[in-house]
């Protein structure tokens, strides 16, 4: 597959097409195709369209879009400014293009916006259980801080079928 990606900034008319990559990659029979599934950790769906929404329409939150040749979304990455830092969060590509770098292409993206708006630490939080993304992510330089945060009880984050629990990761940007 040609890998070649635009990437550039969702838009309100983005929203519906990324409402159904991020659900298909994370939630239900669709989200197994792929290793990035949470449907043995959680029911329910991952996002919804006015949740999007309102992300991308307040200040200082962008989530990032990569279009292939045939004008589909295919990957995503939430980034919120946070202080000094930025917040790393809903990396999704298409469950059945997983594993061949769009992933690996979503972070440096990222982490290129990061440094252009003079943010030179991301983070980002992972459910612990999450073993094979967590050292996905540490092959990419971001490291574990020992801390440790609670998962939401809001249902629109998901039902848990466990106990669950995020663990914080970071990447100091040069």
């Amino acid at each position: 597959m040609n890998t070649d990606l635009n990437i550039s900034a969702v838009t309100a008319l983005d929203i519906n097409e990324l409402v159904d990559l991020v659900n298909s990659a994370y939630r239900g029979d669709s989200s197994k195709k792929g290793w990035t599934t949470e449907a043995e950790l959680l029911e329910g769906i991952r996002t919804d369209p006015n949740t999007l929404l309102e992300q991308i329409n307040q200040p200082g939150h962008t989530i990032l879009k990569a279009v292939n040749s045939e004008h589909e979304i295919i990957a995503c990455v939430s980034l919120e400014e946070k202080g000094n830092k930025m917040y790393l969060g809903m990396l999704t590509v298409k469950p059945d293009i997983q594993a061949i770098g769009i992933g690996k292409k979503m972070l440096l993206a990222a982490e290129s916006f990061a440094l252009s708006r003079d943010l030179h630490c991301i983070e980002m939080t992972v459910i612990s259980v999450r073993s094979e993304l967590i050292a996905f992510y540490e092959r990419r330089g971001y490291n574990k801080t020992g801390e440790k945060r609670d998962f939401p009880t809001d249902p629109k984050f998901g039902i848990k079928k466990r106990d669950l629990e995020f663990i914080v990761l970071e990447k100091k940007l040069d």
